[in-house]
């Protein structure tokens, strides 16, 4: 019985932080640039993986509710921390796969493999759920194989924001800023020539957005 109080407390406290999060994120003046290149190519039957950095996903917590006709996934951790996020993910209509996103895979990058094959739509937080800040793990270069699929970077800047002490320097706009959601380039980083080129794709991806990252806050 007492479990069944704290999972309805948790799932309660859950959708209290959904809305403070949607109500947080709506004082924000948001500006999307370059988003129309890679949604026509999904609208046209391509494949595509959104990729951000861990400091900077809070930004495109609410305006990523638009995709969910697209049917997007995004992996999680299995931490407790990762119980409210993927919360937060559900209710804004994306599908959570709850793991490890290692090179190696294990069940939770073969389920992103498999969605991202059947659906066309994901995203992947480079360099979460733990760090090491601005190093991109290899388990994106393997999503990156799947046929036809196109990385496409995501960064967010805001005029005002606090930057927390933790392993990323989180960014929390501040309610009011000025808030840019900015898409790189589609990039194509499947590499079929062995251990070598998976590595100088990875290496690409990371050297492509460490500028978008806000280290000296």
């Amino acid at each position: 019985m007492l479990k069944k109080y704290k999972f309805l407390l948790a799932d309660k406290l859950q959708n209290i932080a959904y809305y403070l999060i949607r109500a947080y994120s709506r004082t924000f003046r948001l500006r999307v640039e370059n988003e129309k290149p890679w949604l026509d190519h999904l609208r046209g039957g391509g494949k595509i993986l959104l990729c951000c950095w861990h400091q900077q996903f809070f930004s495109a917590v609410r305006y990523f509710k638009n995709y969910a006709p697209y049917h997007p996934a995004l992996m999680i951790s299995q931490s407790k921390d990762g119980n409210i996020i993927a919360r937060i993910a559900e209710k804004t209509g994306w599908h959570t796969v709850r793991g490890s996103s290692s090179k190696d895979g294990g069940p939770a990058l073969k389920d992103m493999i498999s969605h991202l094959s059947r659906y066309g739509f994901a995203g992947h937080i480079l360099d979460g759920p733990r760090g090491p800040a601005g190093v991109v793990k290899a388990g994106v270069i393997r999503l990156a194989q799947v046929e036809g699929t196109f990385v496409v970077p995501i960064y967010a800047t805001a005029d005002r924001a606090w930057y927390f002490k933790s392993w990323d320097r989180f960014m929390l706009p501040k309610p009011f800023a000025r808030v840019t959601l900015r898409y790189g380039d589609m990039l194509d980083l499947a590499s079929k020539e062995g251990e070598e080129a998976f590595e100088r794709q990875r290496l690409r991806l990371q050297e492509i957005m460490l500028p978008g990252l806000h280290a000296d806050v």
